[in-house]
């Protein structure tokens, strides 16, 4: 399987008619990035607060972004979260993500989503595998 970008990504995809189409800013020196978002009532669970795991699907998001900014291909194989507090629909928050640790068999990164007055919304820990194809003698991909 051939990792390939369309610009069809819900996060960040710019073609995705339906997408957050989210603009994410790396921070080499810092192994770090960040975005903003500001949830619309399309993104609610209940009735006026954001569906936690759209909130989760961004903190993904910006982990594995994080790791292709700074030149390495991996897919997400856990992630924990812990949602704090509600994020209510028009509230904008920051997500910031940074690198924990690298090794050859697997990349670990944090990421936080926090409000404007401070108060942190969500924060993840994720175990990303390095993507390295392996082929067999007829050429084919391995997975």
């Amino acid at each position: 399987m051939d990792l390939q970008d369309d610009h069809y990504c819900f996060v960040c995809g710019k073609k995705n008619p339906i997408g957050l189409r989210l603009d994410f800013y790396l921070d080499k020196d810092a192994k770090s990035m960040t975005t903003e978002f500001t949830p619309s009532k399309i993104h609610q669970g209940y009735k006026d607060i954001v569906h936690g795991g759209l909130i989760s699907t961004v903190l993904d998001e910006i982990m594995v972004k994080l790791v292709i900014g700074l030149g390495m291909i991996a897919v997400t194989a856990s992630m924990e979260i812990r949602l704090r507090k509600p994020l209510v629909v028009g509230e904008r928050i920051t997500v910031s993500a940074r690198l924990l640790s690298k090794s050859k068999r697997l990349i670990e990164a944090e990421a936080k989503a926090v409000k404007d007055n401070g108060s942190v919304v969500a924060e993840a820990r994720g175990k990303l595998i390095p993507w390295v194809e392996k082929r067999d003698s007829s050429g084919q991909v391995k997975i």
